[in-house]
């Protein structure tokens, strides 16, 4: 019998070739049955290593995800707060506009707009950085305008620490990977593990190949001042995938229990008004054919992360994906365009 992962492997051989990414890893579950693909190598250095399961990866963005938004919807689970819970209340040191009006719903559904781009502010020392974010004016009010931002969730990353009284790598330690055995994921990578890390770009920024450190500027200039809920997650394919397999399975993995199934539920039901004309679940992405793939639906959610990774999870179809790649290594690319099209058509791949 033809083995059905050999068109993926063909496909993400060629992207290496084309130097897309130096190497990947694929892992996907498809009614509980996983698979993991690994392709290439860390770098493009003839003798560098090849990328395997083991092979750990700067996750970006998908830190918004997890575990800074599933953190905040597992709070609401508790009782700390609820999705209409100001923000002021676990963050008072927030003095930016309309601050009175600021709920963990906006902060999940990134429907404030603060207009601020952090990348610009990213030689400011790490007290400053935070209070530029603090004292931010918003140039709408909140649950006006979607405006996607790392200063949103980085304060939504403040007020889970806040409630739950701890670092969010703690946090996320605690209740997620601790317990789902996601043993090679962290904020902080062990020194030990260095080699098994893919390099995310030769910086200019800080003049050296990044490996091991958080790769976002701003989520890496707060430190050690703040752990963003934004950017700095590292993690593996096979870890993501116990996550993904976690939110496919109603909320439970291994006999622990870690959401109720009507809050996996709000994780891919469009949480804006219908004026807005555009698709965002709380604390998810819902529905982007961009990188999700051609068979998209209204309740297929998942996340990118700059450096080149991505979730996709369905869970009408009982299918989850997750790709990670060093895209941006040597470089940053001037567009996505490249990345997202190997994203769609892996997500075309695995979901037909």
């Amino acid at each position: 019998m033809k083995d059905p992962n050999l068109s993926i492997i063909t496909y993400l051989n060629a992207c290496i070739s084309r130097h897309v990414f130096p190497g990947c890893a694929l892992a996907y579950s498809i009614a509980g049955q996983k698979h993991i693909i690994t392709a290439g190598k860390l770098t493009y250095d003839p003798s560098s290593v090849p990328v395997t399961g083991e092979t750990i990866y700067d996750v970006a963005s998908i830190t918004k995800a997890v575990p800074t938004s599933c953190l905040a919807l597992a709070l609401c689970e508790d009782g700390v707060w609820s999705p209409a819970s100001r923000l002021i209340d676990f963050v008072p040191e927030f003095t930016g506009s309309f601050r009175e009006d600021i709920t963990i719903r906006h902060l999940l559904t990134h429907t404030i707009d603060f207009g601020l781009q952090l990348s610009a502010k990213k030689n400011l020392p790490p007290d400053a950085l935070l209070e530029t974010i603090l004292t931010a004016s918003l140039r709408t009010p909140p649950g006006t305008t979607f405006a996607y931002a790392n200063a949103t969730s980085i304060l939504l990353g403040l007020a889970v620490e806040r409630a739950c009284g701890m670092r969010l790598d703690e946090a996320a330690h605690r209740r997620f990977f601790a317990p789902l055995a996601m043993t090679r994921t962290t904020f902080f990578p062990e020194p030990q593990w260095v080699p098994l890390i893919a390099p995310s770009e030769d910086d200019p920024w800080r003049g050296r190949i990044i490996r091991g450190e958080v790769h976002d500027e701003s989520a890496w200039a707060l430190r050690p001042e703040v752990v963003a809920g934004s950017a700095g997650l590292f993690s593996t394919a096979p870890d993501l995938l116990r996550f993904v397999e976690m939110l496919l399975s109603g909320g439970a993995l291994d006999g622990c229990r870690f959401f109720k199934k009507e809050t996996i539920a709000l994780m891919h039901t469009n949480a804006l008004p219908p004026a807005f004309g555009a698709s965002a679940a709380l604390g998810w992405e819902l529905d982007q054919p961009v990188f999700m793939g051609s068979t998209s639906t209204p309740t297929t959610f998942g996340k990118t992360g700059f450096t080149g990774c991505s979730m996709v999870i369905d869970p009408g179809r009982e299918t989850g994906v997750v790709l990670l790649t060093n895209h941006t290594f040597p470089g940053r690319r001037s567009d996505r365009n490249e990345i997202n099209a190997v994203r769609r058509a892996v997500a075309d791949m695995v979901f037909a």
